[in-house]
């Protein structure tokens, strides 16, 4: 799954300060539910605000180690994080690269398929933006849009009518990836997620 705008907030300057870190609501919720149903959670994101120097590759790591924190205190884990500081306008020169691992490639699923012995065509990538969607059908995964972060817009610029959608990470998971059988046991969890 992308990071940001599908499990935290996406502020309007880049996320990478701690006090920019705010959940969305159930995200954390949505990451136990499907630790609990035995899938790998893998964060694929693109930040370039390192290429562009407005941040270090020091502060994604804080930024990400503080997310997978705040993560747990729901019950969940992420069980690995992949990134790619790269753009090909990039002012910093040693990040100036048209590679494969910025989405839409699919650079980064590929090596995590690889790393974590994944099966993508029984696999989903979930995004907030059409870079994350088409990444994920580059790599033969399922994809789900959610509506969270920039999703309601770019749904607004329907580029894939197959695509899936969901309100947001909880609804993906509950509705697309385990059923909707499954929402009744984790009412408990939820409720927690949500005075939190």
């Amino acid at each position: 799954m992308d990071r940001d705008g599908v499990l935290n907030k996406d502020p309007p300057h880049y996320a990478h300060r701690l006090d920019q870190l705010e959940l969305i609501p159930r995200s954390g919720t949505a990451v136990k539910i499907l630790n609990d149903q035995d899938y790998l959670v893998i964060i694929i994101s693109n930040q370039s605000g390192v290429a562009k120097g407005y941040y270090t590759e020091d502060d994604v790591s804080v930024f990400n180690n503080a997310l997978l924190l705040r993560i747990q205190e729901f019950g969940g884990m992420v069980d690995a994080v992949y990134y790619c500081p790269h753009h090909p306008d990039a002012k910093i020169e040693k990040y100036k690269l048209d590679c494969h691992c910025r989405k839409p490639g699919s650079g980064m699923i590929i090596q995590a398929a690889k790393e974590h012995n994944i099966d993508l065509q029984k696999s989903y990538v979930i995004g907030d933006k059409w870079s994350d969607i088409e990444a994920g059908k580059n790599a033969g995964c399922q994809t789900i849009l959610v509506l969270t972060g920039h999703g309601s817009d770019e749904a607004s610029r329907m580029k894939d009518p197959d695509c899936l959608l969901a309100v947001d990470l909880y609804e993906a998971v509950n509705k697309y990836i385990i059923g909707e059988s499954n929402i009744s046991d984790v009412k408990q969890v939820e409720s927690f997620d949500e005075r939190n």
